[in-house]
């Protein structure tokens, strides 16, 4: 790669600007907070631990289905970032954990905090600054959620819906761009 810029294009073209990601994302806590209605919130715990580790390969079977690449180069300094991300990510869930002991709703609030943590070092990814936007108002639910004692199945259904609608407007923002 000769710079950041065209690092980013590839992430970005090659992964649809990460929206396929977003909307399966939110399709998994869609899931999940219909599992909290119709089970327990237990259940929409361990669907959403379970449907998370899910997202990664889907989203790459879905952007294989529509054409994109499943992949970037190997010599990309980006897919570093992106696996750092992760790492994070994932050594963030057992304090999420720990939290649903005290409340099971703590666990789905602290989960829409850490991904929206995520979600902001996907502006340097992908070189859009929507992430930006996205980050911080799942960062704020997560904190309105708490503070006003939201139950499971609310914080699991705003996530969910932001997460959906914000996807859904990045992947078609991509389709745009890539039918010019």
């Amino acid at each position: 790669m000769e710079n950041i810029k065209d690092a980013q294009n590839e992430m970005s073209k090659n992964y649809a600007n990460g929206s396929t990601g977003i909307i399966i994302s939110g399709i998994v806590w869609l899931i999940s907070a219909l599992i909290i209605v119709f089970a327990t919130p237990k259940s929409g715990v361990w669907s959403l631990l379970i449907g998370g580790a899910l997202i990664f390969p889907l989203s790459l079977l879905v952007n294989k289905l529509i054409g994109l690449s499943d992949s970037h180069s190997k010599d990309n300094p980006l897919g570093k970032l992106a696996m750092e991300g992760t790492f994070l990510m994932l050594m963030c869930i057992p304090i999420a954990l720990l939290l649903s002991f005290q409340n099971i709703e703590w666990f789905f609030q602290a989960m829409i905090m850490i991904i929206g943590g995520r979600y902001l070092t996907f502006q340097t990814l992908y070189g859009n600054k929507l992430y930006w936007l996205l980050g911080s108002l799942l960062g704020i639910s997560a904190f309105i959620l708490f503070s006003l004692k939201a139950d499971a199945f609310s914080s699991v259904l705003s996530g969910a819906i932001i997460e959906i609608v914000f996807g859904s407007y990045m992947f078609f923002n991509f389709k745009k761009t890539q039918t010019k």
